[in-house]
This record gives C-alpha cells, structure tokens and sequence, in this order.
C-alpha cells in the first residue's frame, strides 16, 4: 500500500504530516509504540527539513511518501528541492558535552537514527531524497 502527502514548508504544516503517517501506520495495524517513535524521527526529520533546507518558507514543498512493500517494512521517502544533509556523515556531539553546554538542539539527529533501522539519501532529477527504513 502506498501513500503521498504534500505540504508547503511551513512548521504549521508539521501537525498535517504527524496525522498523515499516524493515519498510514494504524491502518496497517502497527503498534501504538512504535507509531509514536516513527512519528517522532519523522517530525524531526521534516522540521529539520523545513527550518534549515526551506527557510520555513511555506512556497516550498515537501512530498512525503510512505510504502510498504511486505507485512514488515515500511519505507519512508521525503522528497524536496533543497540541498541534501547526509545526517549519516554527520558528526554527532558527545552527550556529556551536550550536558555541559546546556544546549537544547543536538538530540534530533541521534533521535533518528535510534529509531529508524536504515537512513539513504540520494539526488535524482534535481530534488533530494531522504528514505528511512524501518522494520516492525
């Protein structure tokens, strides 16, 4: 079964995505843990997205998709136009040093990755992809 969601990069859209993979998920009978937990990595994802791609410019668009191609897989897939961040390249500050700084950002990425089995990315016909994987 597959999915599609566009929305305009405003943070106000983010409540839209939340219900739309909330939606998918409990149609295919997941649980309500792990709806939470994907919901969770992929606001984080989306928002990130919006605030540093897309300058929160609700003229920008974002298309989410979701398949699920067996009984425990989904996938995942936020298309856009902005510059690809590789959150797999990333260099995730140490928790004590988070701590420290009292920083309040940070968490997000290791949040994400925590959460989801597999992250690619990939550029195809101008706009960046990002699929996250996970198995339930």
């Amino acid at each position: 079964m597959n999915y599609q969601y566009n929305i305009g990069c405003s943070l106000a859209n983010l409540k839209g995505i939340r219900d739309f993979i909330r939606k998918a998920l409990h149609e295919n009978h997941v649980p309500e843990m792990q709806v939470s937990a994907i919901v969770l990595a992929l606001d984080e994802m989306c928002s990130n997205l919006m605030i540093h791609a897309h300058h929160c410019d609700p003229n920008h668009q974002l298309e989410l998709k979701i398949d699920h191609p067996s009984k425990n897989e989904f996938i995942f897939e936020i298309v856009d136009d902005g510059s690809v961040f590789d959150i797999n390249r990333f260099v995730e500050p140490a928790m004590e040093n988070l701590v420290q700084e009292k920083r309040k950002g940070g968490l997000g990425i290791r949040l994400v990755k925590s959460i989801m089995d597999r992250i690619e990315y990939r550029k195809e016909a101008g706009k960046s992809i990002c699929r996250l994987t996970k198995t339930i």
